[in-house]
């Protein structure tokens, strides 16, 4: 089992934590790069050409790394970081969430609106269910986690509704295969970095109507 209750597999590479020491899967971890003008930067899809410098997705780590001046102890050189590196990363992490969602609603394996997640939470079709941070409680606790799936509330209404183009929404729901295990993961990272749930308690988790 990795940091944050993930269950590891031997499919996942690993990497170590500059700041935390501990070697867990990426999906756990945003990695950096440094720039040719000596600026880090963050590569939240792994994309960027250059050695990786990889920090647990939370917060509070990622803004040690910062103070303490890890970032250029790994790179073994001189490396400046942006004031707002965390925003950076918070951003770029919601971005592809929402990119994600939106292609899974393309693809018809999303659902949005309170009663279309319901459907799908009672039929078993659902794995993760979505709901806006910024939602009513009471509303968001009549609906309950999928059995062995999972709980996000780490988008706002606004980002969700942009998901699925719309000005806003509460719940949604997105069905197993396709993209959904990278959303888990991406959701996951965002989650850290914006210092709320990961996904592994539920907001109910008796299915009652």
């Amino acid at each position: 089992m990795s940091r944050g209750g993930k269950p590891k597999t031997n499919d996942d590479p690993e990497r170590r934590c500059i700041v935390t020491g501990d070697v867990q899967p990426k999906a756990g971890l945003v990695r950096f790069v440094l720039g040719p003008d000596g600026m880090i930067y963050p590569d939240v899809a792994g994309k960027l050409p250059g050695r990786g410098i990889w920090v647990t997705s939370e917060r509070s780590v990622i803004e040690t790394a910062m103070k303490k001046g890890l970032f250029a102890r790994a790179a073994k050189q001189a490396a400046k970081t942006p004031e707002n590196l965390v925003e950076l990363v918070e951003l770029a992490l919601a971005s592809r969430v929402v990119e994600l969602i939106s292609l899974e609603r393309k693809a018809g394996k999303a659902v949005v609106g309170f009663e279309k997640v319901k459907g799908w939470l009672a039929e078993g079709r659902a794995k993760v269910l979505l709901q806006a941070s910024d939602g009513s409680d009471r509303g968001k606790g009549k609906l309950w986690t999928p059995e062995g799936g999972r709980w996000f509330g780490c988008l706002t209404s606004q980002e969700l509704g942009l998901a699925f183009g719309r000005d806003r929404a509460i719940h949604g729901a997105l069905a197993a295969g396709g993209l959904t295990r990278r959303v888990i993961e991406d959701a996951s990272r965002l989650a850290g970095v914006r210092k709320q749930d990961g996904g592994k308690t539920a907001m109910k988790d008796t299915k009652t109507a």
